[in-house]
């Protein structure tokens, strides 16, 4: 159990993160209409598509809001960090802590939650989660401090076997697994990476309340739920958490996998994200003017990188090569596509696919890589529009 302060305080003004202080953002998410909505209690949420293909660097008022339960508000000054386990230093710490005691490192890196796209699985048949389109995603500049240099100051054991546990101020209530507070764990090779990180700060601003506020991880190229926000405890133990959230929730299943029927020790835990693109424009059932059109939208890979986006506007019967946009030096980001096609007049089944470094491209449909949760699904983006 968890017993890191997780007190719920008042939220001071807007501000900028800084080196030497702490200042903390009020929450937007209770007054917006500019983001589109699939539950309030817990929030969860997503940017028009049109929105996050604006720029590269997505804003923080344009992500994604993923939560599984409340989002407390926290007092930045008083929030402690504990870290223990198989460690020979256990370490308490505060966010001034980490900023002065250690490194601030930077990544720019996409979150992306294991349910992005799920409403195309929806569908072929019913999942459970909310219906999320291609907007469960985003692309960030973290700053914080890498874990790696935490983990070394705790003196933690080194052995790739072993696995960080993160403990969150977050209560979580689900239906068969009553309350508790989020919980998951990722390996001992993955939070030494450099990459990792413990960050407060996001596009040069502190974290809103709603992405993690004063404190979260940042795990580039896994799936979000392995990124907790709200961090109160850091544990290097032998396993992998025994949390609901990890231990039954979030593993890849087959398809005759029902939730009577599962048996999550058979799972795959979901750790990388699939290799994934999307159209963000024109927006579903658009009706455009007949003609030159631009379609625009992202492509996404773990560790790899994209190489080649095919765009087809007759529903993959032809296809025509995007131009791509990426970073070369951000590992961990995305690649923007953009083409410009002639849409005659009637209808059209536009479709984007994409191919990483290895050679490896999207499945057709989204019937091959249904689940029960509606985990993963990379299938070729379809869209419907009409010309005039």
């Amino acid at each position: 159990m968890q017993d890191a302060p997780c007190g719920a305080h008042d939220v001071r003004s807007h501000g900028k993160a800084t080196a030497t202080g702490d200042t903390s953002i009020p929450s937007p998410f209770a007054s917006r209409h500019d983001l589109i909505v699939h539950s309030h209690e817990p929030y969860n949420a997503e940017p028009r598509l049109d929105r996050l293909r604006a720029a590269s660097i997505t804003r923080q008022s344009d992500f994604y809001v993923r939560s599984h339960g409340n989002i407390p508000q926290l007092d930045g000054a008083g929030h402690r960090l504990k870290v223990g386990g198989l460690v020979r230093t256990p370490l308490e710490l505060t966010v001034d802590n980490l900023r002065t005691r250690f490194t601030e490192r930077s990544v720019m890196a996409v979150m992306q939650c294991a349910g992005n796209r799920r409403a195309d699985m929806q569908g072929v048949k019913p999942t459970s989660g909310d219906p999320w389109a291609p907007g469960a995603i985003g692309n960030a500049v973290w700053t914080g401090v890498s874990l790696r240099d935490v983990l070394h100051a705790a003196a933690a054991e080194a052995d790739p076997a072993l696995h960080v546990a993160f403990d969150a101020c977050d209560d979580v209530d689900m239906q068969g697994e009553g309350h508790f507070k989020y919980g998951v764990s990722i390996p001992m090779p993955k939070a030494v990476s450099p990459d990792v990180l413990l960050a407060y700060a996001m596009n040069g601003e502190a974290l809103a309340p709603e992405h993690g506020y004063p404190l979260r991880v940042v795990v580039p190229g896994f799936a979000g739920v392995r990124s907790p926000k709200w961090l109160s405890r850091i544990t290097v133990q032998d396993a992998p958490s025994d949390n609901h959230m990890q231990a039954r929730d979030y593993k890849l299943l087959p398809a005759d996998v029902t939730e009577g029927t599962v048996d999550w020790d058979q799972g795959v835990t979901i750790y990388d994200m699939p290799l994934n693109s999307a159209i963000c424009e024109p927006a579903a059932n658009s009706v455009l003017d007949a003609g030159r059109t631009t379609l625009r939208g992202y492509a996404v890979v773990t560790a790899r990188t994209i190489v080649r986006v095919d765009v087809s506007i007759d529903g993959g019967r032809s296809w025509s090569q995007a131009k791509l946009e990426h970073d070369a030096a951000a590992l961990w980001s995305w690649t923007f596509w953009s083409i410009t096609l002639d849409l005659q007049e009637g209808s059209h089944e536009l479709v984007v696919r994409a191919w990483d470094s290895a050679g490896q491209t999207q499945p057709a449909q989204p019937d091959d890589v249904w689940n029960f949760k509606g985990y993963l699904s990379a299938a070729w983006h379809r869209i419907q529009v009409s010309a005039r």
